[in-house]
């Protein structure tokens, strides 16, 4: 998950910036940009750049998504673990069930530090993409 979302952090601040000036350039190179042909061809572009910079958000949600699920399953593989040390020592030994208990917890803190963290780093990738793709319609204008 964190490396799709350091991709696309780096995409953002540098490789974004070569396909942007090279769509500008080629709509501004265009002698005819007041037609319903240019019109579309300006969508296409507009288009493909939104393509571009969306590419594996929807992973980077998913994985988001996934990272309570995990933790809960961290947590069921500890609680297991307890139930095991209870049926063996009876009700007994606090000490003997820690070691699970532990294991139940941990796994769903980390679960839920990487959900949340990732839920900020998507919501900002995502507010970036729809940023530029509103920036790049207000740059390429139709003559009219």
């Amino acid at each position: 998950m964190w490396l799709l979302i350091l991709e696309r952090f780096i995409y953002f601040f540098n490789g974004f910036r070569g396909y942007k000036k090279a769509i500008k350039n080629s709509w501004l190179a265009r002698s005819e940009r007041n037609s319903w042909n240019a019109e579309q061809i300006r969508q296409v572009m507009i288009s493909r750049a939104s393509m571009r910079l969306n590419a594996n958000l929807a992973l980077i949600n998913v994985m988001v998504a996934l990272c309570p699920l995990l933790g809960l399953l961290g947590t069921v593989t500890g609680m297991i673990e307890v139930f095991d040390v209870m049926a063996i020592t009876g009700t007994g030994s606090a000490r003997s069930m820690a070691s699970g208990v532990s294991k139940a917890t941990i796994p769903t803190m980390a679960g839920m530090v990487g959900a949340l963290s990732g839920v900020f780093a998507s919501t900002y990738l995502q507010r970036r993409a729809k940023r530029e793709v509103a920036l790049l319609e207000d740059s390429m204008v139709l003559d009219h």
